[in-house]
């Protein structure tokens, strides 16, 4: 038995070598092996990371820049007061021509009809026309006579009309207003007027009127004159 042992020991002792010298070889096989996983394993990982930032970044919208505000444009304060007062400014304009013709001033003489104040006496009498707007004119005047009488009515002026028979043109006016008599009992009442302004050139008028004036009792007067344009 032992003689057998010793006989085979040499062949047991070559074999048991050469399996010893192949184990760190197989080890260091599966380390490279182990390596050359984990390397590949981060380059797919690296990969994919960059693919995950590639679609976010084409996915993710566009930050939008604000646009910086416009500067502001003052504008001019409108004053309401400076303009409605320019209107009134042109529309009143004291002394202006009325579509019945130019303002005036001038003389005329009263005949007294009914009453006992200036208005129902024959007396001399100052006229005027103040335009004060195209349709509008006062027309204040005083009646000379015992005791007197000033009138002040607003009147509205009508266009100058063609009469075809004696080819003179004629501007109509209406108003009222107050006549004031003076004297030792003064009164003031309310004034009716009307009558006609007739152009006969460019510096003269003639007017013709009736005046009511209803101050203690009803007085009417005609006036008949001449007055200076301006």
């Amino acid at each position: 038995m032992k003689t057998t042992f010793w006989k085979y020991f040499p062949l047991i002792a070559s074999s048991l070598a050469i399996v010893t010298s192949s184990l760190p070889a197989r080890a260091q096989k599966q380390n490279i092996t182990s390596d050359r996983e984990a390397r590949s394993v981060n380059h797919v990982t690296s990969n994919m990371s960059k693919q995950v930032n590639s679609a976010s970044a084409l996915i993710s919208p566009p930050e939008t820049s604000q646009a910086a505000p416009l500067p502001r444009v003052s504008q001019p304060e409108s004053s309401s007061t400076s303009t409605s007062k320019t209107r009134v400014a042109q529309v009143i304009s004291p002394g202006r021509a009325t579509r019945s013709g130019p303002s005036y001033i001038g003389v005329a003489g009263n005949i007294g009809l009914t009453g006992d104040t200036g208005i129902g006496e024959g007396a001399f009498t100052l006229i005027s026309k103040l335009g004060l707007s195209r349709n509008f004119s006062v027309r204040p005047g005083v009646i000379f006579g015992d005791d007197p009488v000033f009138l002040v009515p607003l009147t509205v002026d009508f266009p100058q009309e063609n009469l075809e028979i004696t080819q003179v043109n004629v501007a109509p006016y209406i108003g009222g207003g107050v006549a004031i008599s003076t004297g030792r009992d003064s009164t003031v009442g309310a004034l009716i007027t009307g009558g006609v302004d007739v152009p006969l050139s460019p510096q003269i008028t003639a007017t013709a009127g009736v005046n009511v004036g209803f101050i203690d009792d009803t007085d009417v007067g005609l006036l008949v004159g001449v007055g200076y344009n301006f």
